[in-house]
């Protein structure tokens, strides 16, 4: 009697289950955004300039800082900027972060305490998924 409940309230959900598990990455790139993209649609940001607007927004409470400028290649959706930005928020010495998904642009401020090193930060988008194409170190004023 157990087993046959078993197998009469628990095997559809299993069946379902299964069914879903097996959903094409179509259906998952449709969900997040992605359908559409291809490495061409990538904006590289080494070849868009830097919203001189939004940085100078970024840098205003910041003074003393270090700002790194990191141009980013591979940035296609809302998801790829928060996996970013949650990478970076984990560091010693992280302030404050900004991903420009239109221009492959971003900005990190960290302490004016903190040893930044270009391969660390390259790693950790490269662990996201995207590639690094430029850093550049300012110290906010």
């Amino acid at each position: 009697m157990r087993f046959s409940l078993f197998f009469i309230l628990i095997m559809p959900t299993l069946t379902l289950a299964e069914g879903n598990s097996h959903s094409k990455h179509s259906d998952h790139s449709a969900h997040h955004g992605h359908e559409g993209h291809v490495a061409m649609d990538y904006v590289d940001g080494t070849a868009t300039e830097l919203d001189v607007e939004r940085f100078g927004k970024f840098v205003a409470d910041q003074a003393g800082n270090q700002i790194a400028v990191v141009s980013v290649t591979g940035m296609v959706c809302d998801f790829c900027a928060r996996g970013i930005e949650k990478t970076f928020q984990k560091d010693e010495g992280f302030k404050k972060i900004d991903v420009d998904l239109e221009t492959g642009k971003v900005l990190i401020a960290f302490a004016e305490s903190a040893k930044l090193v270009n391969q660390d930060i390259e790693q950790k988008i490269l662990a996201n998924g995207q590639t690094v194409t430029g850093i550049q170190i300012l110290q906010a004023q």
